[in-house]
């Protein structure tokens, strides 16, 4: 079947006026797409809890420390509590700050409630650290090289309270640049600690 230029024309000419220019899609009919993406979501929260194995704490395995070094003489430590941060030379404690509802209060951070370090340790720990250099000094013993800092918290402790923590004792001031931090846990009430 072959058309003439003229009949191709007229072709084309009602086949235009049958499509209007410029309208917008003003309705997506995307019925067919959310119930293939119900099937997919029910297929793979299914399949998640088949072959999900329970995870325990027998099953992972704890690298070994790689350092058995001592602890310096003048190790600094910082106590985390649930109540505050405390710093201990093994004799005296010194309370620095008030922890509430896992953080430090606003007025005692720089920065206010987003800030990140605790301007009240950070002189503190550049005040102590002194102290024990010259201590160290007086006694003729040699004052270590990389000061360092033994943080103690609980396991319930917030994780941004110790990156705040850990923050302060390396600013300029303070100066520590090892950290040793030291978990502890209690046993839930009713069992013995193991």
């Amino acid at each position: 079947m072959s058309f003439s230029t003229r009949e191709a024309r007229g072709i084309i000419r009602k086949a235009v006026k049958r499509v209007p220019e410029g309208e917008d899609v003003r309705h997506l009919n995307i019925t067919a797409m959310m119930d293939m993406m119900t099937i997919l979501l029910v297929t793979f929260i299914f399949q998640a809890s088949v072959t999900s194995s329970a995870l325990t704490a027998a099953q992972v395995q704890i690298p070994d420390s790689i350092t058995s070094e001592p602890m310096p003489e003048v190790a600094a430590t910082v106590l985390v509590t649930q109540t505050g941060i405390v710093v201990t030379d093994g004799k005296d404690a010194f309370s620095i700050v008030a922890v509430r509802n896992g953080d430090v209060d606003a007025n005692d951070k720089e920065g206010g409630a987003l800030g990140v370090k605790i301007p009240k340790l950070s002189q503190f720990l550049s005040n102590y650290r002194q102290s024990q250099e010259a201590a160290l000094k007086r006694a003729g013993k040699p004052i270590p090289a990389i000061p360092e800092l033994m943080i103690i918290a609980d396991r319930t402790t917030p994780y941004r309270l110790l990156v705040q923590v850990i923050y302060s004792a390396k600013q300029k001031e303070a100066g520590y640049k090892r950290f040793r931090l030291i978990v502890t846990k209690h046993a839930p009430l009713g069992e013995p600690a193991k």
